[in-house]
Parts: C-alpha cells; sequence; structure tokens
C-alpha cells in the first residue's frame, strides 16, 4: 500500500543556469501499529512492507519470536496517510497508515502504558544500564550460544557496494537509508530501503519471521548510516551475530554489542572498518592487527 515516491516541482539553481522542473522525492508517512486493538507505536516511514515493519518491530521489542505467535496483521479500514475516508483520499487511492497486530490465542499481551510508548517511538530507547539488561535477558536467541560464525575483513569490505548496486529506489530519490541481509559467505539474501534505517531493519526482521527464518544467527546486517543502539537492539533479538555500518556506532551500541557478544563493526568504507565488539568473528590473515 502507498506510493514510495512522489514528484515535486523545485527550482534547480546550477552555476548561472536557472530551471524548473519535477523532482523525484521519497515518501514519508506515518504508520500507527496496534496491538490487539491498542495503540502500541507509531512510526514515519516508507509506505510499503508494513505488514512486516510491524512484525519485525515486534520482534525487537520481545513480544513474539515465530510466526506462529502471530494470528493476523490488517489495515485498520478508513485509516490513510491523510486520516481522511478512502473516497476523499489523495487520487482517490487508500494508503493505510494505521495496522493491527493480532496475536495467536495464549500469545501474552505486553503492558501498553505510556512509558511503553515513548520508548518505542523515540529511536532512543531507555538510558544506560536499564536499558542493556533489559535487552540482554530478552532476547530469544543468545548470541554467544549460536553456531561460530567467521568473515574475513574483505569480505565485508565487499558488501557496501553489493548492498549500494540493489538500492533501486535511492537511484531515484537519493534519500533512503537501507538495511541489507547477508550470508555468512557475503550473498545478499534481503534488501529493505526506507526513510527510517530503523524500519529497514524492521522490515527485513519481519520478512524473516513471517517465512520461519528467525533466528538469523548466520547471517550479516549492513546497514547504510550509523550503529544506533536500536539498530544493535534489534539485530540481538532477532539472533543476528554481526553487525557492520558505514558510518559510526553510538556509544551506547557498543556497550550493548560488548554485552550481548554481538559483533559490531563501523566505519566501512572499502578496505577500511573498525571492529568495536566481538572481534574473534573476524578471521585476520596477518598479525598487523594492533598495528
Amino acid at each position: 500500500m502507498g506510493r514510495v515516491t512522489e514528484r515535486r516541482r523545485v527550482l534547480r539553481i546550477r552555476d548561472a543556469s536557472v530551471t524548473t522542473r519535477p523532482d523525484t522525492l521519497v515518501a514519508e508517512e506515518p504508520l500507527e501499529i496496534r496491538l490487539n486493538g491498542k495503540p502500541l507505536a507509531i512510526t514515519m516511514r516508507t509506505p510499503g512492507d508494513d505488514f512486516p515493519l510491524a512484525a519485525g518491530f515486534l520482534v525487537s521489542e520481545g513480544v513474539i519470536g515465530s510466526a506462529e505467535e502471530l494470528a493476523n496483521i490488517v489495515y485498520c479500514a478508513g485509516a490513510t496517510s491523510v486520516g481522511a475516508p478512502p473516497a476523499v483520499a489523495e487520487g482517490g487511492a487508500n494508503t493505510y497508515n494505521v495496522v493491527d497486530v493480532q496475536l495467536a490465542p495464549g500469545v501474552p499481551v505486553p503492558d501498553i502504558t505510556l512509558e511503553r510508548n515513548v520508548y518505542t517511538t523515540s529511536s532512543c530507547g531507555l538510558c544506560g544500564k536499564a536499558s542493556l539488561d533489559a535487552v540482554r535477558t530478552s532476547a530469544r536467541w543468545p548470541i554467544a550460544d549460536a553456531p561460530p560464525v567467521r568473515v574475513e575483513p574483505a569480505l565485508l569490505s565487499a558488501l557496501p557496494d553489493r548492498l549500494r548496486a540493489a538500492q533501486r529506489v535511492f537511484d531515484r530519490t537519493g534519500g533512503l537509508h537501507a538495511a541489507g541481509l547477508f550470508s555468512a559467505e557475503g550473498d545478499l539474501l534481503d534488501l529493505r530501503e526506507d526513510v527510517g534505517r530503523h524500519n529497514a531493519v524492521d522490515k527485513l526482521v519481519g520478512r524473516a519471521l513471517q517465512s520461519g527464518s528467525l533466528p538469523l544467527s548466520r547471517s550479516i546486517l549492513l546497514v547504510s548510516g550509523r550503529a544506533s543502539f536500536e539498530l544493535a537492539q534489534k539485530a540481538v533479538m532477532a539472533g543476528i551475530p554481526v553487525l557492520a555500518a558505514v558510518s559510526a556506532p553510538s556509544s551506547l551500541a557498543v556497550d550493548l554489542a560488548a554485552e550481548t557478544g554481538l559483533t559490531l563493526v563501523g566505519f566501512l568504507r572499502g578496505s577500511s572498518m573498525n571492529v568495536y565488539a566481538g572481534e574473534e568473528r573476524v578471521t585476520l590473515r596477518t598479525a598487523a592487527a594492533g598495528h
């Protein structure tokens, strides 16, 4: 549902040349996620893969961990991106922006409080030790117990180009984050784009849940921006042992990686990278490490 891109008129200035032309922009619309009919969170996202996004979000929150725990996901009737009835939505097309996730019978429903809603919509999580403890104790698939995965720096170095080559919408807009799921051998398994990097990861994880692929214990997650605590949290909750980012990690992301055994790689550019935690999974062929 919904358009991924939209067209807008722009004034283009190139040196002394001034022209007007249409420009392609990435669409950004709100998505409200409801759980058994009750509002849980709102995220700004690029329309598309809304059901996997909602499912992946619930995985990262520790609510579900398998397709069997998910009864159904539906769009709420009449909800559009502008809040208008479907008949008056722009162009007559319904771009739904509210989904309701129904849990399977017997699956515990978390207490939906104001504190929880602030946590899930702020993109920063709770602070310090409390957030680290919460992820470590709620993770279903401890990374330290996962099958051993070893990656070489050369393999990691090749992943950003593979990710970029598969970004179809970015080529048209230049305004999207990407999250790519790779095998331990470097094969691209899935890629999602979104205006929010956390949404792109949720879409990947949600699709994996729906296909019965969780935990992703032999996978590498690559994100096109920085590695925040939230992204490290999502990797841990999906059982992903390696998270790589083309930009910097945050201090809390490094702390979480060290606490949980996640391999965290930042500044992955060309043949250069920094390994902030979990260096035992990175195979070094020379004794140059540390020099």
